[in-house]
This record gives C-alpha cells, structure tokens and sequence, in this order.
C-alpha cells in the first residue's frame, strides 16, 4: 500500500470515530500547509481540508461540527477543534513521490 493511501485510510479511520463517538459529524480536517500541498488533496470524503501552520508535519486534526458557533464565518468557524482530538502521525510519501 502507497504512503498516500496509508494516510487518506489513517484520516478516514479518525474521521468515522469522531462520528461514532461524537452526535456532531466532523465538518473538516485541519493539516499543516506542507502536508496539504504535498498530497495536493482539498476533500477528503467530501469535507474540506484546511491549511493550519498550528498542526505539526506529519499530523492531521478532525474538526467537530459541534464546535460551529452560529453567526460566525465558515472559514472561522472551520479553525474550532473538537473536545476530543484524534492526531494519527501520516507516512512520508514515497521517494520521488510528492
């Protein structure tokens, strides 16, 4: 299995827990602006991946629809993380990859 399919099933693995465990879905997942351009994806099952300098190569953040205030902007709201944080490392790409 690629380095990039490890990392996309790691990220789906921590999105179906949060919704599990959570009665909010997950809205979005938050990557450090590295990760974000070397795997070049803007969804992952259909919720958007946003660049945060604050999230560690090598790591992802799921953020939590109960954390959305009303009134507010999506890209602010979009920056709130949920209570209960999952961060599962990511594999590095492949040499010559990414």
């Amino acid at each position: 299995m690629s380095a990039e399919a490890k990392n996309l099933e790691a990220i789906v693995k921590a999105i179906d827990q949060h919704d599990r465990s959570c009665e909010y879905p997950a809205v979005a997942v938050r990557m450090n602006p590295f990760e974000v351009e070397r795997l070049g994806w803007d969804t992952i099952r259909g919720l958007p991946i946003h660049s945060d300098e604050r999230i560690g190569t090598g790591r992802f953040e799921v953020v939590c629809g109960g954390d959305e205030t009303p009134g507010l902007e999506e890209e602010e709201t979009v920056e709130a993380v949920a209570e209960q944080e999952m961060v599962i490392p990511l594999e590095p790409a492949a040499p010559g990859r990414g």
